[in-house]
């Protein structure tokens, strides 16, 4: 037995090592979530101001979509080992065979293409630290469709944390009001601008939930459903093009005005989404709405030294109230009032979600991420179940085996 049991000294160094990767790939996420977050507004905002001829956003809709579709395909391609026949009869069943359960994310798919020409429109009008701000109020829409739809409940910190968000916004909106009438840019609506952003929170909002309904209602994969996205979306962003700028595609072609810079939004529009999805798994909720904020911030500088934007104190107040607000959204509810019992039932709910992730993200984390995280519980039951098997043989009897098992976890405990 002694042969087959670890001392937690030999442990303690395993545990240390995985507890440093952990913090390294949390920080990495945050990084990487503040980077998409701002330079997406940032690059979208740059190339929409260019002089120039300027390109058609319905078609860079169109090209994300298809580039997102295809790599959500590859990473199905690697999960399956490279077996292309085994993928292709996977995504033939999920999508054609299983039509139903594709024709659900018709609804979510027509709301995102609607968001992402949206998005196009707005930061096309408005500054982009106004529209960062502004956008954040996708927290307020996504929040309140979760309760109605959802049957969510919202602990009294987060509705503050709303209402602040409400107010805050509403401030940076009146301070850009009095600077509409002061833009030297003529070719930029103000009021089309935040039309098109209130409306793109209300769908984000909405499609966000109504996608986390259906994610939990099958056992379908993100990647699946993301699949299935991107063939309606490409469908129905080919419909939108072809709608609002066919004539003009046809005669100037769909690669117009493509720049080393555009390539570059599209891109991050494509990968971002997807990217973030992946380095979530290592952020917890304080994490992100810490990554939001600071994105704030960074949008609000770079604007200011690369776009010629001016803060003054009341967009200081409202984008402030707005960075408390999304932090204070973030933080965890049972951190208020936490007991033994709630405590136990909340870490056995956590224990699904963080399986079915590890589950989802296997084929993508390096094998000794992978086991250190199960070693713990493998060596300590492996030897008590072999001690109890042979000690219920000897002694046949369910007392010894049970007796043998209880000293065996207090050697391994001491």
């Amino acid at each position: 037995m002694a042969a087959g049991i670890r001392s937690p000294v030999a442990e303690e160094k395993p545990s240390r090592s995985q507890a440093e990767v952990h913090r390294r790939l949390k920080y990495t996420s945050l990084a990487v979530l503040v980077v998409q977050n701002a330079s997406l507004i940032l690059s979208i905002r740059y190339v929409r101001t260019l002089p120039g001829d300027r390109f058609f956003t319905t078609s860079a809709v169109v090209m994300a979509e298809l580039l997102k579709l295809l790599t959500c395909v590859i990473i199905i391609l690697l999960q399956k080992r490279l077996n292309v026949k085994e993928t292709v009869y996977f995504l033939v069943d999920a999508v054609v065979f299983q039509y139903q359960d594709t024709l659900k994310l018709a609804v979510p798919s027509l709301i995102y293409t609607l968001q992402n020409n949206l998005q196009y429109v707005a930061i096309s009008n408005l500054p982009a630290a106004t529209f960062q701000v502004t956008y954040q109020l996708k927290i307020l829409t996504t929040a309140l469709f979760s309760v109605t739809m959802l049957r969510k409940t919202l602990s009294r910190v987060q509705w503050m944390s709303l209402l602040l968000l409400f107010v805050g916004v509403a401030v940076v909106q009146v301070d850009q009001e009095g600077k509409k009438e002061a833009a030297a840019d003529s070719s930029q609506n103000y009021t089309v601008g935040l039309i098109a952003v209130v409306v793109s929170c209300l769908s984000s909002g909405f499609a966000g939930v109504y996608f986390e309904k259906i994610l939990k209602g099958g056992a379908a994969s993100v990647w699946t459903r993301n699949v299935q996205l991107g063939i309606f979306g490409a469908a129905l962003g080919a419909l939108g093009l072809w709608w609002r700028d066919g004539d003009a595609v046809a005669e100037r072609g769909f690669l117009f005005g493509y720049t080393g810079a555009v390539w570059c939004v599209i891109f991050n529009q494509a990968f971002g989404g997807l990217l973030v999805a992946v380095v979530v798994k290592y952020a917890d909720n304080i994490l992100k709405g810490f990554a939001t904020s600071f994105s704030i911030v960074v949008s609000t500088v770079v604007s200011v030294y690369l776009l010629g934007f001016h803060v003054d104190l009341l967009f200081t107040v409202g984008a402030g109230l707005v960075i408390g607000a999304v932090y204070m959204y973030s933080l965890p509810k049972a951190a208020a009032s936490s007991s033994a019992p709630s405590s136990s039932s909340s870490s056995a709910s956590l224990a699904s979600p963080r399986a079915e992730g590890d589950a989802e993200m296997e084929a993508f984390l390096p094998k000794s991420v992978l086991s250190s995280g199960r070693r713990g519980v493998s060596f300590s039951r492996r030897p008590c179940h072999r001690l109890t098997a042979q000690s219920t043989r000897g002694g046949g009897g369910g007392g010894g085996g049970a007796a043998a098992e209880r000293l065996c976890l207090k050697t391994l405990t001491t």
